[in-house]
């Protein structure tokens, strides 16, 4: 394969000293492309060349850069293995009193990519060299118990004679790294990451009753991280850091309180890039990025499994009864629509203000509730609301944000009580060049970071 690249590496060579051109250069027109070059600077007594790959005559020089070049190629990809023990968090009074046990641990391995400063990645020179990491990650969750002593704000609720149990859970996820000071021994980045994971175990009223944060096998993972690396040699790190982890079901089912960890992370990281990305970096490239005005059209569709009828079936149904405490719930459907102004001021970054819709095909079911309950108050299964809008791209991918302010919104008792008048919104959206830049992806939005559903989402940017 070397030999191979090898060759290829010096044909490309010998047609741009047989043309004269000291560059190959390939240009995506797709709006927020980079551009890519191959170049080649021929030694001041090249000569004449042949088209002759094997009787090709270059400079010892020029062979070189050449070889170095290939042998980059090589050295986009790391890896990493870490432990990450932990506490299980209690985040409010209600969870501090059933949460009794909240010892974790996790133990993960990776694989990094790295865009080099010999790639002329516009994004990954104003991102100053970030790392993306796939991994997989395993947390022992066994040694976390929850259960409900005799209380009156349980209801209904009965005692049981057992310690329900966390299940231990496998993830699979992605990180974006991004480096805050580099230095030839020395790295400080943060993480942000997202993925997907898969619960051994989640609530039912069998064996596992108490267990209010996780609900369902299929969960979604975020990850927060801050970690300084030392590295003895360019090659090899050690790292350490603290992460807060999250796994949840985005408000798919019930019960949805999620388990939230933090801990410490030490692990080992090989890094074959990092001699070439610190000795560069100073090297930005930085072609001009044009700033655009568009306005952006963004449907939704999603899901949501009601806070109502848990607090109904766990709280307020008699032992004995088909419900009583049951784990079968069914999932609404949840509509959204936003329009958005947008000002692109920077490649990686655009901002702006919107107005979104929102309709919920549950409100029906909530009115039911509250009426059983003898709650009077009004319904309406449309809200709509003004936001704060702010979207990070890197290449063909975004991540949009937005935090919200209700201007209508009347979706019963429960709602009126654990809602804020504000909502937070976060996704994460593929651009689709061929189709004018139409996005496609996730977003879960949230009340107060508590997740009131999750939504697939198709945008249109219209350029002004």
């Amino acid at each position: 394969m070397t030999l191979l690249l090898r060759h290829i590496a010096v044909a490309f060579a010998v047609i741009s000293l047989a043309e004269g051109t000291p560059c190959i250069a390939s240009t995506n027109q797709a709006a927020g492309a980079e551009e890519t070059t191959l170049c080649y600077t021929p030694s001041d007594n090249a000569g004449t060349t042949s088209t002759n790959v094997e009787d090709a005559s270059l400079s010892t020089a020029a062979y070189d850069s050449l070889n170095i070049t290939t042998e980059k190629a090589k050295s986009h990809f790391g890896a990493g293995v870490y432990v990450n023990p932990g506490t299980m968090l209690a985040l409010d009074r209600y969870v501090k009193k059933w949460l009794k046990k909240r010892g974790t641990v996790a133990i993960g391995a990776e694989m990094s990519y790295m865009h080099l400063p010999s790639d002329s990645n516009a994004f990954a020179s104003d991102y100053r060299y970030p790392t993306f990491t796939f991994g997989l990650r395993y947390t022992f969750n066994n040694r976390v118990r929850m259960h409900r002593d005799p209380d009156t704000d349980w209801g209904k609720a009965q005692e049981v004679d057992y310690d329900s149990k966390l299940g231990n859970t496998l993830t699979l996820y992605g990180l974006f790294v991004r480096p805050l000071i580099r230095s030839k021994h020395w790295e400080l980045d943060y993480t942000l990451g997202t993925g997907l994971g898969y619960s051994a175990l989640c609530y039912n009223p069998d064996n596992d009753i108490d267990n209010e944060l996780i609900g369902s096998h299929l969960l979604v993972f975020f990850d927060f991280g801050l970690h300084v690396t030392y590295h003895p040699v360019p090659e090899w790190g050690i790292r350490a850091g603290v992460d807060f982890v999250h796994h949840s079901n985005g408000a798919l089912s019930r019960p949805n309180k999620g388990s939230n960890a933090l801990g410490p992370t030490i692990g080992v990281v090989y890094t074959p890039y990092y001699e070439s990305v610190t000795q560069q970096q100073a090297k930005r490239y930085s072609p001009p990025f044009p700033k655009s005005l568009y306005f952006n059209v963004t449907a939704g569709v999603g899901g949501k499994a009601l806070q109502e009828e848990w607090q109904l079936t766990q709280f307020r149904t008699d032992p004995g009864e088909a419900d009583y405490r049951t784990d079968h719930f069914r999932v609404y459907a949840a509509y959204s629509l936003q329009t958005s102004l947008m000002w692109r001021y920077a490649r990686r970054w655009a901002s702006g203000i919107g107005v979104d819709l929102f309709y919920g095909s549950y409100a029906s079911r909530v009115e039911e509730i509250d009426i059983a309950d003898g709650i009077d108050t009004r319904h309406s299964p449309w809200s709509v609301g003004i936001a704060a809008k702010h979207e990070t791209f890197f290449g063909r991918w975004s991540v949009p944000v937005e935090l919200g302010f209700y201007l209508f919104r009347h979706m019963g008792d429960n709602a009126s009580i654990i809602e804020r008048p504000y909502y937070e919104r976060v996704g994460i959206h593929y651009h689709i060049p061929k189709l004018a830049g139409m996005t496609v992806g996730v977003n879960l939005k949230a009340h107060a970071m508590k997740a009131d559903f999750t939504e697939l989402a198709i945008g249109i940017p219209i350029k002004l």
